[in-house]
């Protein structure tokens, strides 16, 4: 998967939006304002994506491009290293794995709201 292959599956879910908050190299996803995936734009060697704990542990023991995710909570969140050894199906089910769970977390209004973009 290509930094542009990622950015449209990530931009194609409702409610999503694309910003640069931190700086003008690190790209993050967020759904009704809240962060469930970002990379960054100039190397995209890596994304981090959000994560049940109990899954996020298995991932990393069965994955060695699965890591601890970098400069964030490494409970919650994985760094998945793009070098080609992970399939663009499990990235995608990743994406939506992270992007269901901050769905899942949202207020009630707020899914309410989502449930109209749809």
């Amino acid at each position: 998967m290509d930094i542009e292959a990622y950015r449209q599956y990530c931009l194609a879910k409702p409610g999503v939006t694309e910003s640069f908050p931190f700086d003008e190299e690190v790209l993050v996803f967020k759904v009704m304002n809240k962060m469930f995936a970002l990379t960054d734009v100039t190397l995209f060697t890596s994304i981090n994506l959000k994560c049940d704990p109990e899954q996020a542990v298995e991932l990393r023991e069965r994955y060695p491009a699965v890591q601890p995710g970098y400069h964030m909570n490494k409970q919650h969140w994985n760094t998945v290293l793009m070098d080609g050894t992970i399939g663009d199906k499990l990235i995608t089910e990743w994406i939506d794995h992270s992007y269901d769970l901050i769905v899942a977390s949202l207020p009630k209004k707020l899914k309410e709201e989502l449930a109209t973009l749809s």
